[in-house]
């Protein structure tokens, strides 16, 4: 007689948590769900019976993901000094490469309506709620923070996401204006973006800040080349992947990974940059020689300050980044 096989009862799926989808949500009032502890070792985890695949991320620039030119890369571990993957050392080459592409991304991302741009914000912080596990686990890793503290980090970035998205279409009507004139004149002020943005990264908000420096940059029709943080780049690296699916044109968002000490002085001497971010740079006479490096085209400087990434981010780094343009018409023509 044929023997019956046994079978296993399937295993009952757990129940997903739920939690508010508000885009004002407080970072403290949300459902925080069980986070597993990320598995980190010397050797990436793997299957019994495999090899654990040591991962190598590439740069992020015009959309694409190249190799460094200089074939470089580094060992980015977790706050423990568990491997976690190796990451892209930038060079000078690829500094210039990053530059190229964001200008030959201003004009059409700057030609884009404000509302145009809002929706192509907006999608990207739907695409950052789709990976937000994702996020957690690597914030987690890389701060060396509690799961809850993670979910805060990451649900708080998303909510700035949908923040700046939102002023895409209503920075002109708040910062310009008519202005009353003695003459048969209109005269009109009206911010327009500066161009191209060096951002060098905050480190010790991997999601938080970064979002918070590259969102108020970008929503105004600015392009960015930024410089992640070399310690806890992972946060960073992820995002390109969401940025290279979603709607972003190429080139207005381009992230480095590598040594900041290295890279940023070749982008703060980039004459075809517009301004810089020194928010992340934490070396007071590197911080220095930049602004002076920064000088010889007259690029706006935003300067290196500490910062509570938490706190209610105001318009500040929006308008910092904006040149204002006055316009004068005669009436009745």
């Amino acid at each position: 007689m044929p023997t019956k096989k046994a079978t296993k009862a399937p295993a009952k799926k757990a129940a997903s948590p739920t939690r508010t989808t508000s885009a004002k949500r407080a970072a403290t009032e949300v459902d925080l769900p069980s986070v597993k502890e990320p598995v980190i070792t010397e050797e990436p985890a793997a299957p019994s019976g495999r090899l654990g695949i040591r991962k190598t991320y590439k740069l992020f620039i015009g959309g694409a993901f190249p190799r460094s030119e200089s074939g470089r890369s580094y060992v980015v571990t977790d706050a423990s000094g568990g491997f976690l993957a190796n990451a892209a050392l930038a060079s000078r080459k690829d500094v210039r490469d990053a530059v190229l592409a964001a200008r030959a991304a201003v004009s059409k991302w700057a030609g884009a309506t404000a509302y145009n741009r809002g929706q192509i914000l907006y999608r990207i912080a739907e695409m950052l709620e789709g990976r937000r596990d994702q996020f957690i686990a690597e914030v987690r890793a890389a701060e060396g923070v509690p799961a809850e503290t993670a979910a805060a980090s990451v649900d708080a970035a998303i909510d700035r996401w949908v923040w700046y998205a939102g002023w895409t279409d209503k920075i002109a009507q708040v910062y310009g204006n008519a202005n009353p004139v003695a003459g048969p004149f209109f005269n009109l002020s009206s911010p327009e973006p500066t161009g191209v943005v060096g951002i060098v990264a905050p480190p010790d908000s991997s999601l938080l800040g970064l979002v918070s420096v590259i969102a108020p940059a970008i929503l105004s029709g600015n392009t960015v080349v930024v410089l992640a943080s070399d310690k806890r780049p992972l946060p960073a690296i992820t995002l390109t992947e969401v940025l290279a699916t979603s709607d972003l044109p190429g080139g207005v968002v381009n992230i480095l990974t590598g040594y900041v000490e290295e890279t940023a002085p070749h982008l703060a001497a980039h004459m075809d940059v517009n301004a810089i971010d020194l928010t992340g740079v934490t070396d007071p006479e590197l911080a220095t020689n930049l602004e002076i490096a920064a000088a010889e085209n007259l690029k706006r400087v935003i300067r290196p300050s500490a910062t509570d990434w938490t706190a209610d981010p105001g318009t500040d780094r929006i308008t910092r980044l904006l040149e204002t343009k006055t316009v004068w018409h005669p009436k009745g023509v």
